[in-house]
């Protein structure tokens, strides 16, 4: 019987067609995002390290004994994009109708991401995103045989595991007429040398595979169940909103022509350099000028007034070479976003500093990137809560409906503040009646088991029912 998507022979043919046609050039991505350095072992029988952004070189510059230069100008922009996301904890708030919901909520959606990594599991989702342009949050059951029993939040959350799926082991069917329903997905995973293992899933039902060959692909069916859950247990999340399309805007992609450009250039100067960088003298009506050395002091005596000795060679300045370096670096700016302040390095005259103001319009193009991204990753994690309460509520394990499964995050500032002015904000917020426990985890003194990380308000009960 056919069963769409979960086919064998369907998603045999899915996979074939993801590899050859998207994930050659997902690991393109990540190839020029991390830049491994990898041995290759030459014809008579050395060994050269290359690296990978050498694979974006003229055939010119990758000939043996040519100088090769590569500059990684994508990884730190990346990781300051992720430091400005994820820098620091982000407080998950319930919209819940009561009090006790809204801590039960909290305490459990804290709990989860806590448990599944915390903040490197927030830097991780936006390391992935922005290298590959989207990535994908897989919520696993791990405990299916308990129903009907309740238990408290963070019992509640290891039930479950929040696992990232990264681009190239991702296969995704979407709707026809929505692209943005997920109605099967698949994920890879290498177990062993020359075995695999594709997990699938639909609204109704799960699969699993094992393969014994990846180049000649064969699957084999290991496992199946229903899908209890009633829906495919995947939120997507796009780095950067891409209207009508699936995947969203990488932070990488934009970046290769001009790191390419980059790396070609300044190998071109290492090659001009290593070639000029010595001077060489011509000496002529001057006996034995060959047989002495060119040196400090060095001296030569000859009677011929006709003798004379000429230099050339050296490394000669080259403005345009300069500039066209200095304009690709100002490029590269540009189209990501990033500039060096935002990685902490201060060139030139940039003024005073001191002023939370100055710091904006200097970073402008990062914050605002930021912001965009806060967009897309805050209503993914908005997303991800809502299919752990659904999970829950499906396995009988917290009672719940849609209503209850709302949320808002609180973002912390990205730009560095004054702890005077913080301290003053803090407490007109007191003045204007919030919480004092909700002010004191926005300063960092809550409590440490159940602070902003964990989700968990410390608000007072009694107070919150009387306003």
């Amino acid at each position: 019987m056919k069963t769409g998507f979960l086919d064998s022979d369907v998603l045999t043919e899915r996979l074939a067609g993801h590899r050859l046609e998207r994930e050659p050039w997902l690991r393109r991505l990540w190839s020029y995002y991390r830049n491994p350095v990898v041995a290759e072992s030459a014809r008579d029988g050395s060994v050269r390290h290359r690296t990978a952004q050498e694979a974006g070189l003229p055939e010119r510059l990758r000939r043996p004994g040519r100088e090769v230069v590569t500059e990684n100008d994508i990884a730190w922009r990346v990781h300051s994009l992720v430091d400005f996301m994820f820098g620091r904890p982000v407080a998950i708030r319930s919209e819940a109708g009561t009090v006790e919901r809204r801590r039960f909520i909290e305490r459990f959606l804290g709990s989860l991401i806590e448990q599944s990594g915390g903040v490197q599991f927030l830097q991780n989702l936006a390391l992935l995103g922005s290298v590959y342009g989207h990535v994908d949050v897989l919520l696993r059951v791990r405990e299916t045989g308990v129903v009907g029993r309740r238990v408290d939040a963070d019992a509640l959350a290891s039930r479950f595991a929040l696992e990232l799926v990264e681009a190239p082991r991702a296969v995704p069917e979407t709707d026809a007429n929505d692209y943005r329903r997920l109605v099967g997905y698949a994920v890879q995973t290498r177990v062993g040398a020359g075995r695999g293992r594709v997990e699938a899933w639909t609204d109704l039902g799960y699969r699993r595979f094992t393969e014994a060959d990846r180049d000649d692909v064969g699957l084999e069916l290991e496992a199946r169940g229903v899908n209890q859950l009633g829906r495919v247990p995947v939120v997507h999340i796009q780095n950067i909103a891409q209207p009508l399309r699936y995947a969203g805007l990488s932070d990488v992609e934009p970046l290769l022509p001009l790191q390419d450009e980059l790396n070609t250039r300044l190998s071109d100067r290492a090659n001009r350099v290593t070639f000029q960088s010595f001077k060489m003298y011509l000496g002529k009506g001057i006996e034995g000028f060959t047989e002495r050395l060119v040196g400090p002091g060095q001296m030569w005596a000859t009677d011929n007034p006709e003798a004379t000795i000429e230099s050339f060679g050296g490394d000669a300045v080259s403005p345009s070479e300069e500039s066209h370096l200095r304009e690709l670096r100002d490029a590269l700016d540009k189209v990501s976003g990033v500039t060096p302040i935002a990685a902490g390095l201060i060139r030139g005259r940039v003024g005073n500093l001191t002023s939370e103001n100055a710091l904006r319009v200097i970073l402008m193009g990062t914050l605002a990137k930021t912001e965009k991204k806060r967009v897309t990753y805050g209503d993914g994690l908005a997303r991800v809560s809502e299919l752990a309460l659904h999970a829950a509520h499906v396995m009988g394990w917290y009672g719940n409906d849609p209503r209850d499964r709302r949320i808002r995050l609180e973002w912390p500032s990205m730009l560095p503040e004054n702890e005077g002015q913080v301290l003053k904000n803090a407490q007109a917020k007191a003045e204007l009646g919030v919480p004092r426990g909700r002010i004191l985890d926005e300063l960092g003194y809550g409590d440490s088991e159940g602070g902003a990380a964990a989700g968990e308000p410390h608000e007072d009960i009694d107070q919150e029912r009387t306003r």
